[in-house]
Formats: structure tokens, C-alpha cells, sequence
């Protein structure tokens, strides 16, 4: 299975009360389907996999799949801190139907480069489906080093690596472990463009949570070298990767989102909504994504009904 393109880290809704809100999900959907988003990461750090339990990730996923009717991919966040809690989220997500696993390196226990290789082969052998490692230090305190993703690759079930590191060095080791059936994935917007030029085979992406259509567009020039309009389009987005970044993540993405008519901006404690200090910034988005989607409509053919 090949994994390449806009892939969205999609959000988890949340009503007012704090539940899934599978009306909202089910709007954001359709929205990737129609603007051609080749996949959608559910429950990974984007949508709140510390706050979600394996129920509710077995609902979204179902909800999901059955959404998007093989539309586009639909990929399971497993990630967990210790070894046999992403094993169980890997076989929960299986049995749901989903097409592969994203896992993010054990956060807070600080494994070393021996404890990550163990712990994504027992994965890759054990969890039934593809496994694309996530790498994200900043997030984990926890850095998968570019010698360990070697060792992994083709290894049982692995299929990728996404990369939030930004650094182009990082991203330049990783592609020369390029090859059939192990895809290297950008994990940082703002340098995606960079690593797609360079030969990366996607994103996976929050900005995409905002503005699906332009921003797979810009993906697709970037992957077909065409250089000096990925740069000039990726230069309109500027805004919006600060923007997405004014708190953390999904804070930014679910009040633009909100102010784009889509969801409710409900996030789970200790995660709270956007600070009124920070929402001119965020409005200035909004003005901008409604630009960006006019100059770049969906296809009429992909328009959802």
C-alpha cells in the first residue's frame, strides 16, 4: 500500500457537551472527499488521541470508512506511550477496517534507539496492519534517529515514516531510505514543500484541516517539480502555518474551523479554546482561506452533494 499526498491529521468534533459530534466529523469528510485529500489520519495528536478512548476511536473509524466509501484512505493514530497499549489500539483499529496504523514514538518514558527499534518491530510484526513510524520530539521528548528508521525498514508490516523534524538534514536522510513500499512523509507544513521538491512522497498535514482544496493543489505541483509555482503558492500559506500555530495544536485548526461555519470549537480538558487574544490573528485565516479557495475551487466534479 502506497501512502503519498495530502493526508489531513483531521480533528475530532466535539459538541457542546463534550461528545463526538459525528454530524460535524461527517461534514469535515466530505469536505477532504470533494477537495481531493488522498487520506485522513483519525485519532492521531491532531485529534485529540490523549482525550479519546478505543471506543470512540473505533466509532470515528467506522464512521469514517463508511463515510468516505474508499474515497480516500483512512489511517488510525495508535500511538501509545507503552508497547502493548499501541498494540491493542493497532488490533481495535484493524478490526474497524482501517488501512494502516500511524504510531508516534512512546512519549514521556524516553526509550532509547534500541527500546524504539523493539518496540515498532514487535508492532510492525504483531499489529496486522501497514505501520508508519511518527516521529515528532517536540511533542515526545523522544527522537527516532534516521539509523533506527533503517533498521525498520522492511520489517514486517512498515510502510513509511512521517517526519515533523524540520531541519533539511533530517529529511535527507530519511529519503535516501526510499523505496517501494516505504513512503517518507513530511510532518511539518511550513517545510513540506521543501521536502516534496526534495522527493518526500506526501504530508501528513494539519493545515490541511483548514483549507483541504489549495492546499492539496499545492501539494500536487510540489510532487510534480513544478518548482516556482509550489514556491510562489506555498509563500500564499505562510499565514496560515503561523496561524495554526498561535497555540497548540488543535486549538488554532477547530477555532478556524468554527469560524469557517464547520464545527464547534470544543476542545477536552486540559485543552481549552483559542484565546480572545489570539482570534484577530485567527480571523485574518479565515479572510485568507476564503481567498485562497476562490483563487483554487474544488473540481466540479468532486463537489460533495
Amino acid at each position: 500500500m502506497k501512502f503519498h499526498g495530502s493526508i489531513c491529521a483531521i480533528v475530532t468534533p466535539f459538541d457542546a457537551r463534550g461528545a463526538l459530534d459525528l454530524d460535524g466529523f461527517g461534514r469535515l469528510l466530505d469536505l477532504h472527499v470533494a477537495a481531493g485529500t488522498g487520506g485522513v489520519v483519525v485519532g492521531g495528536s491532531t485529534g485529540e488521541s490523549a482525550s479519546i478512548d478505543e471506543t470512540e476511536l473505533v466509532e470515528l473509524l467506522e464512521f469514517a470508512i463508511t463515510r468516505v466509501a474508499g474515497r480516500l484512505q483512512v489511517i488510525a493514530g495508535c500511538g501509545a506511550a507503552a508497547t502493548r497499549n499501541a498494540l491493542r489500539l493497532m488490533h481495535a483499529a484493524h478490526g474497524a477496517g482501517a488501512a494502516a496504523a500511524l504510531v508516534v514514538t512512546p512519549y514521556y518514558l524516553r526509550p532509547t534507539q534500541e527500546g524504539l527499534y523493539r518496540h515498532f518491530a514487535l508492532l510492525a510484526d504483531e499489529g496486522r496492519l501497514p505501520l508508519l513510524l511518527y516521529n515528532v520530539p517536540a511533542r515526545t521528548g523522544c527522537d527516532l534517529l534516521p539509523e533506527t528508521v533503517a533498521r525498520l525498514v522492511g520489517h514486517g508490516l512498515v510502510a513509511g515514516v512521517k517526519e515533523a523534524r524540520p531541519e533539511p538534514e533530517r529529511m535527507q536522510a530519511l529519503l535516501a531510505l526510499r523505496k517501494p513500499g516505504f513512503s517518507v512523509l513530511s510532518g511539518d507544513d511550513p517545510t513540506a514543500v521543501r521536502a516534496l521538491l526534495e522527493g518526500a512522497d506526501g504530508v501528513i498535514s494539519v493545515i490541511a484541516n483548514v483549507c483541504p482544496g489549495p492546499f492539496r493543489e499545492l501539494v500536487a505541483l510540489a510532487m510534480a517539480g513544478r518548482t516556482a509555482e509550489a514556491l510562489a503558492l506555498d509563500a500564499q500559506f505562510a499565514p496560515l502555518y503561523r496561524g495554526t500555530g498561535l497555540e497548540s495544536n488543535p486549538i488554532p485548526a477547530k477555532w478556524i474551523l468554527h469560524r469557517l461555519g464547520l464545527i464547534e470549537p470544543v476542545l477536552r480538558l486540559p485543552l481549552v479554546v483559542l484565546s480572545e487574544s489570539r482570534r484577530d490573528e485567527a480571523e485574518a485565516c479565515v479572510t485568507l482561506i476564503r481567498a485562497l479557495q476562490a483563487r483554487h475551487p474544488v473540481p466540479v466534479g468532486n463537489r460533495a452533494a
